[in-house]
């Protein structure tokens, strides 16, 4: 995979990033059953990213940041052991699949039929995700924005 950029400048997470996750998963906790759910689903979720190969988690942490920034509604998850982000009724609507996973050459940014990306007849899921650039952060915030709307 080619290097990956971010707006940090370096691969994956920045420390002030890494500890604001958890200030706010703890937070979440504080507000109750429903915070405690999607703190426990953003902690999964940061969980997987962690696991994953350097080149993988740094394009993860980099689709996480966006997702969450572009829609916080969404509950972070895990689905199927990857790294994805649900509706108010707890259905998948974009995921993450790492190349490692399936021993695939790119890594894999889908969404699931609760996406409202329906454009005629034949449009795209899942798209090939293989570097990280600002071309491709604005391409996935778009892409979230039509999927949530």
């Amino acid at each position: 995979m080619s290097e990956n950029t971010t707006e940090s400048g370096s691969d994956g997470f920045s420390p002030e990033e890494r500890a604001a996750m958890k200030q706010r998963a703890a937070e979440l906790r504080a507000e109750g059953k429903r915070g405690a759910k999607r703190a426990d689903g953003l902690q999964a979720v940061l969980d997987a990213i962690a696991k994953m190969a350097p080149e993988d988690r740094a394009l993860a942490e980099r689709v996480h940041v966006t997702v969450t920034a572009t829609a916080p509604d969404l509950m972070p998850k895990t689905w199927y052991g990857m790294p994805a982000y649900a509706n108010a009724d707890g259905k998948a609507v974009v995921f993450f699949q790492d190349s490692g996973k399936f021993g695939y050459r790119y890594s894999t940014l889908g969404f699931q039929d609760t996406a409202h990306l329906d454009d005629g007849e034949l449009w795209p899921v899942a798209y090939a995700l293989a570097a990280w650039t600002p071309a491709v952060e604005e391409k996935v915030a778009a892409l979230v924005r039509a999927a949530i709307s």
